[in-house]
């Protein structure tokens, strides 16, 4: 039993013992290649995706998501191969739509699979950059839960909000063009259900110290 504790020890690093650029966990660089392809294949469809568009703001705004895309991705690779901080920190995405959203449902022919290439237009090329943009987040959320690398887990998990940015500025697009409908619920059941919740305890309760706090 000795023996094969000390064996089993003998095998475990710190990291302080680790060079910075190996400083990543298996499942880590498992997630991390599927995490990078993945920003490759949505790079590059949206080049190919904005030659097609014809609508001038859904073209700039494939545009601008994309340059965002490409340097989202350097600075990804700069941190997963080094290990250390990226020379190019994540940015903030800012979006160019409005945020009002178009409630309500109008008559619209039912949806079913396109006959032909030719019968794919803008309406198309924004749901499939919406639907990019919507696993693109949910793969960095569930990457940046198995990171190992704090560099590289606080790039991912900084990643995730533009993610979320550019698909809902893709959404707004969709919705003020009538490809994305909001239905509402009838305002009865709107307002039963919000007041189904209320607060836990009260402001006193709140703003009484935490007897568990470690002094």
């Amino acid at each position: 039993m000795q023996q094969f504790n000390q064996q089993g020890q003998s095998g475990m690093n710190t990291n302080e013992q680790i060079p910075a650029h190996m400083n990543h966990g298996g499942h880590e660089m498992l997630d991390m290649k599927e995490v990078l392809s993945s920003t490759v294949a949505a790079i590059d469809q949206y080049l190919m995706f904005s030659g097609q568009i014809q609508d001038p703001q859904l073209k700039e705004i494939a545009n601008r998501q994309r340059q965002f895309m490409i340097t989202q991705y350097n600075t990804m690779v700069d941190c997963f191969t080094t290990g250390q901080k990226p020379a190019v920190s994540t940015t903030t995405y800012m979006m160019g739509e409005t945020h009002d959203v178009i409630y309500g449902l109008q008559p619209s022919q039912p949806a079913a699979p396109k006959q032909s290439a030719s019968e794919i237009g803008d309406q198309c090329y924004s749901g499939y950059l919406l639907a990019l943009m919507k696993g693109a987040a949910s793969q960095l959320s569930m990457a940046a839960l198995e990171c190992t690398n704090p560099v590289v887990r606080r790039v991912l998990a900084d990643s995730v909000p533009n993610y979320a940015e550019m698909a809902y500025e893709l959404f707004l697009y969709q919705n003020q063009k009538h490809y994305y409908q909001v239905p509402q619920l009838a305002p009865q059941d709107t307002e039963q259900l919000l007041g189904s919740y209320t607060q836990a305890g009260g402001q006193q309760m709140m703003n009484q110290p935490n007897m568990n706090t470690l002094q």
